[in-house]
């Protein structure tokens, strides 16, 4: 384009008159292809809105289709420790009924021992585990001391003595802090 202006302009040179003329020619030469290179632009936002549109609907469809995937496995998780427990229901029921109508203490104590071993069980199969207290070192992460009394030697600082209530661990998550008395 450029060599075709200095073309006309030495053209021009030569015949004055036909000078805006010529030029006239060469605006409307460069609007056209500026037009050209505008609609070429126009074309290109469109075409680049529109995927982005696209994306982001098909990422919009994607967070919905995962939160309600998480939400039917939270459900259907829960389902199936219901239905492993309903079992142990089941059996405290019968020991209940059984308990009113039997003299045999010792057959309702072994009754009632055959239903706890079942349910530490049903605990196990599903990742909950005693946390170990007496004897170990206190560790603040995984044990709450409700007290301490004096070592007796040097080798019991630190040491858990004794334990007021339980703690358990689903996997590595402590669930519930085991209530300890420390030795100080």
């Amino acid at each position: 384009m450029k060599e075709e202006f200095t073309e006309k302009k030495a053209e021009n040179a030569e015949n004055p008159e036909s000078d805006n003329l010529t030029n006239d020619q060469l605006n409307d030469e460069t609007q056209s292809q500026s037009g050209d290179n505008v609609s070429d632009w126009e074309g290109k936002y469109n075409e680049l809105n529109d995927s982005y549109l696209r994306l982001n609907a098909e990422f919009d469809n994607y967070r919905k289709r995962t939160l309600k995937e998480k939400a039917d496995l939270l459900k259907s998780g829960s389902e199936r420790v219901l239905i492993d427990i309903i079992a142990v229901v089941d059996d405290f029921e019968r020991a209940l009924d059984n308990i009113s109508k039997t003299e045999d203490i010792e057959a309702v104590k072994e009754g009632v021992d055959l239903i706890y071993n079942k349910f530490k069980n049903f605990l196990t199969r599903h990742g909950v585990k005693e946390i170990e207290t007496i004897g170990q070192t206190f560790d603040s992460d995984r044990h709450e001391a409700v007290t301490t009394i004096p070592a007796q030697n040097e080798e019991d600082k630190d040491k858990i003595v004794d334990s007021i209530q339980k703690g358990y661990a689903l996997d590595d998550k402590v669930i519930r802090y085991p209530k300890v008395i420390v030795a100080k």
